[in-house]
């Protein structure tokens, strides 16, 4: 079987971790994935030797890569502009939709109208986000299909293994605790200055790592008000990290005893907590939208009421100040929660019995 994932960006943020992810599982299955952008944010790297891309906006190359691709079926992620490349290539096979975008404004123009084609199902990541395309579309399957996350990719590190010569470094005597992903308003990197620089006049043991954000739109106006509020000695930004490298970045997290903060406004699901979690490594994140079903409150991580920047900080400073045996404890628990929960062995044949049973019910001449 083939297959082609439509989508706008092609960035490194969890939409395209997770196929990623899924794209290595379907070829073990005998399904190959080719994916096709219209414009590159960073993320081409991440699909290195994993499957082909197309990325281009001209839209008849579009529809001439869609038409002489011979796809057994079709995925969009949240464009859509797709509707018409198909409906111009005369794509007569099964078309998935999958509806990520957190924000209800975002999301409607993507599912409200699919003319001229007529999808299969939609497929959303998490419980929260099935509620959201509910509101937007009717009489249209919608599935619930976690991201899975390769554990054998991203574990527990220790040891030599860390490679302590690869940057970022960490200082002696420093809890590190991370920040990863796109440098935007709805991750709300204000707030994560705004802990920053309450912590910074309350010790000085403690430094974040912000990690990825080169492309970012909103890149600029972090830089500059990191600098205004003196913030550069304890907030760290390392804007390009190979994908490939995180497993150790979060190894390094975690022997300091430290975790990963997200001060993000919503998330459809959420990838880098199951990285992070999967490593070994707890997060402390606002109880909003889909985080919930990820992390596991005072077991896997600890969650925070949204924009509370001082239960944020306390929840930071439970996690860094715990002996090393309570620490152990939430880290091997975060492990077993992916291991058991978001596994890609655990998640992906869902996706590959989903396409079986669509391809299998069109007749081909």
């Amino acid at each position: 079987m083939k297959v082609l994932v439509i989508w706008r960006l092609l960035t490194v943020g969890g939409v395209n971790a997770g196929w990623r992810n899924r794209a290595i599982y379907f070829k073990q299955q005998g399904i190959f994935t080719e994916f096709l952008y219209t414009t590159d944010l960073g993320g081409l790297h991440i699909m290195d030797g994993v499957a082909p891309v197309y990325l281009t906006k001209d839209e008849n190359k579009i529809v001439s890569i869609i038409r002489n691709g011979r796809y057994d079926a079709i995925i969009v992620v949240d464009t859509a502009d797709a509707y018409r490349w198909l409906g111009k290539a005369e794509f007569d096979g099964p078309v998935i939709i999958e509806a990520r975008t957190p924000e209800i404004n975002k999301l409607s123009p993507h599912i409200k109208d699919f003319r001229p084609i007529q999808p299969a199902t939609i497929v959303v990541p998490s419980l929260y986000q099935k509620r959201l395309a509910s509101i937007l579309t009717e009489n249209i399957p919608i599935q619930v299909i976690y991201n899975g996350v390769d554990t054998s990719f991203f574990r527990p590190i220790a040891g030599a293994d860390i490679h302590h010569n690869t940057p970022p470094t960490v200082t002696a005597g420093k809890k590190v605790i991370g920040w990863i992903g796109r440098i935007d308003r709805r991750k709300n990197w204000k707030l994560l200055l705004r802990i920053a620089d309450l912590i910074q006049k309350e010790r000085n043991d403690i430094e974040f790592w912000v990690i990825g954000g080169a492309q970012s739109v909103q890149r600029e106006k972090f830089a500059a008000r990191r600098i205004e509020q003196e913030l550069d000695d304890i907030v760290k930004w390392f804007p390009v990290i190979p994908y490939q490298e995180m497993p150790h970045i979060y190894a390094k997290i975690r022997e300091t005893g430290g975790c990963t903060l997200a001060t993000t406004r919503g998330e459809s699901f959420g990838n880098t907590f199951i990285e992070a979690m999967a490593c070994g490594v707890p997060v402390v994140a606002p109880g909003v939208t889909s985080l919930p079903e990820l992390v596991i409150h005072r077991k896997t991580g600890l969650l925070f009421r949204e924009g509370h920047t001082r239960e944020a900080i306390k929840h930071i400073y439970r996690i860094v100040d715990m002996d090393q045996a309570r620490y152990e404890k939430m880290s091997r628990a975060a492990v077993r929660q992916v291991q058991e929960k978001f596994a890609m062995e655990c998640i992906a044949p869902r996706y590959t019995e989903l396409l079986r049973t669509l391809v299998g019910k069109v007749k081909y001449p």
